[in-house]
């Protein structure tokens, strides 16, 4: 009688390590799977910087309206023709231009988003009641993909992101 110590079993279950063959196929396996991935990847962390930088721009917009209704005093957003920045404008004086004293506050989206390019239809201008004039679309597009997001602010003073038209 066999017993699983001796012969053929031994051989079997004392087998340590792999050989340079398997070594290969694996290394081959996966080399193979991380070039499918690869693109899918990058398609996918440039997607979600464009919606990261749709939720900044819209997180702004939201602190500028609630600033000028708890501040009593117009907020005014200027975004650049640069496609990368906007100020944000304490408008104490109510006249839509920086005067001695007016806070701003500039931001760049390429700090943070580097291949995201924005422009904006119009300036948007927060009152003390909450309410916008003119309403304004903001885009966002990645330059990686094309695709856009649109932050829109409505004459109610709504700050909302929306699909692109």
């Amino acid at each position: 009688m066999m017993t699983l110590r001796s012969g053929f079993f031994m051989k079997i279950f004392n087998k340590t390590g792999l050989t340079l063959l398997e070594l290969i196929i694996v290394v081959a396996i996966l080399g193979i799977v991380s070039a499918i991935a690869a693109p899918n990847f990058m398609n996918y962390m440039a997607e979600r910087r464009l919606k990261g930088a749709a939720r900044m721009v819209m997180s702004d917009l939201m602190a500028a309206r609630q600033n000028a209704v708890s501040r009593n005093h117009e907020f005014k957003v200027f975004f650049s023709e640069d496609q990368m920045t906007y100020t944000i404008l304490a408008d104490a004086n109510n006249n839509g231009s920086a005067d001695t004293g007016e806070a701003t506050e500039a931001k760049n989206i390429r700090n943070d988003y580097y291949d995201i390019a924005l422009g904006a239809s119009a300036n948007p201008i927060f009152s003390p009641r909450g309410t916008a004039s003119p309403g304004s679309t903001v885009t966002l597009t990645s330059a990686r993909t094309g695709a856009t997001q649109c932050v829109t602010v409505g004459l109610t003073g709504r700050v909302k992101i929306d699909s692109c038209p």
